[in-house]
């Protein structure tokens, strides 16, 4: 058993009131079980109750054993001297506030019912490697329940990534075409080289690129060079291009007193990669589109539709980089793919959109970012093919993400309890 289940059980009242007392035999009438906090602290506050005649109105603290308590020195903690009841499964030893005061126990063990723990247990006790402990009693659960846990686990994810902006935006002294920039220029590694993309960001200021913008060539001497991919190279021996573009870096970096702040090669995964994901195909694609548009956040934030957005990210390469796929290496390299915007628009511009909203205090920009997401086709991988077979909705990005937040927040760390779909398979128990 875990201390989320107590949780729930109180949070609930799931449990048998029957002639209810604390460990010294006072009777205890819950009025009000009090709210989750999510701080630190009491796990719930502004709970009202009879104890004995008295009325009280304070926290509750809820543990396994009643030792815990000491475990986590609480007893040390001046914001548990709020604590009115202490909720346990087992009351092993009496616990004390800081003025030693003893705190009233209610223990649970044998006022839990059966069905209740059993139902509890085959969700716990479901195999590490099955992706949905809920799976075998889904049937259970209706498609309107799993539809709004699906909704409310997309609108964690969806905060969750706007978070992320909005701490970069705070790093960036507030301001939003750098953020957009910073944003754009992680979103183009595609995990495998998120970071070093977003470093190179940081090497490479926004305010340096908008002097070169209008020039292609130099812009792809301050990327490449920055990155680390204009050292000498025999592949690059005869490579004109290559060599002008060296030369080209060699003056800006002095220029700009650049020296010490470039990546090396070595910092870029290319392992399992194809080509035309090669991260030096990806920082051609982010140059190019950097020449093109010169106001990355008003486009960003005013695109109307998906279609828009795939707009606002074809800017073609340079004719070297739509033949070459790594300095010196020459092979036809496919344009940017509306798989690839599809992402860059669910990884970047969304949290962009719904960061910028929270910024202003107006949700209906959320609304709309997250719109944006309905407007795009499912993701397919092996964990929302997983929930599809099991009958989850999958028609829309909007319900992949959801899924994606729900294995990831939910299932795999086995938060039952805290589930919508857990809390109505317990509840039917």
């Amino acid at each position: 058993m875990q201390e989320d289940f107590l949780h729930y059980v109180w949070q609930h009242q799931y449990f048998d009131k029957t002639d209810l007392q604390t460990e010294d035999g006072q009777p205890i009438t819950v009025l009000r079980p009090g709210h989750r906090n999510p701080d630190a602290g009491p796990d719930f506050l502004n709970a009202r109750l009879r104890l004995g005649e008295v009325e009280w109105n304070g926290a509750v603290e809820i543990h396994l054993r009643a030792s815990d308590w000491h475990r986590h020195r609480h007893q040390h903690d001046p914001k548990y001297d709020q604590v009115i009841l202490h909720v346990v499964h087992t009351a092993d030893q009496p616990v004390q506030r800081t003025n030693a005061t003893e705190i009233p126990a209610l223990a649970l063990a044998g006022r839990l019912a059966p069905e209740l723990l059993a139902a509890y247990q085959r969700l716990r006790e479901q195999p590490a490697e099955a992706l949905l402990p809920c799976a075998p009693l889904l049937p259970q659960v209706p498609m309107l329940t799993r539809a709004m846990m699906t909704g409310r686990t997309l609108l964690e994810r969806v905060e969750q990534k706007a978070a992320v902006v909005a701490g970069l935006h705070q790093q960036l002294a507030h301001d939003w075409e750098a953020t957009a920039y910073h944003a754009l220029a992680a979103g183009f590694g595609f995990q495998k080289n998120n970071e070093p993309l977003a470093r190179l960001a940081r090497a490479l200021p926004l305010a340096l690129l908008r002097r070169h913008r209008h020039d292609a060539r130099q812009l792809e001497a301050l990327v490449f060079g920055q990155a680390g991919f204009l050292e000498e190279d025999p592949a690059t021996e005869h490579d004109l291009y290559v060599q002008g573009l060296r030369e080209e870096f060699a003056f800006l970096r002095h220029k700009y007193n650049l020296a010490g702040t470039a990546l090396l090669r070595h910092d870029w995964n290319f392992l399992r990669l194809r080509p035309a994901n090669f991260p030096t195909v990806r920082l051609a694609q982010l140059a190019a589109l950097l020449h093109a548009r010169p106001a990355l956040f008003d486009a960003l934030l005013t695109a109307r539709d998906v279609r828009a957005l795939e707009g606002f990210f074809a800017a073609p390469v340079s004719a070297y980089w739509r033949q070459h796929y790594q300095p010196g290496k020459p092979g036809r390299v496919p344009a940017l793919g509306k798989s690839s915007v599809h992402l860059l628009i669910i990884n970047v511009v969304v949290p962009l959109r719904a960061a910028y909203g929270r910024h202003l205090g107006n949700p209906e920009l959320v609304e709309d970012a997250v719109s944006l997401l309905e407007q795009l086709p499912a993701e397919h991988n092996h964990l929302t093919d997983a929930y599809q077979a099991a009958g989850f909705e999958h028609r829309s990005a909007a319900d992949s993400q959801g899924l994606l937040a729900l294995h990831r927040g939910y299932c795999a760390p086995r938060r039952c309890v805290q589930c919508s779909i857990g809390s109505h398979i317990l509840q039917r128990s």
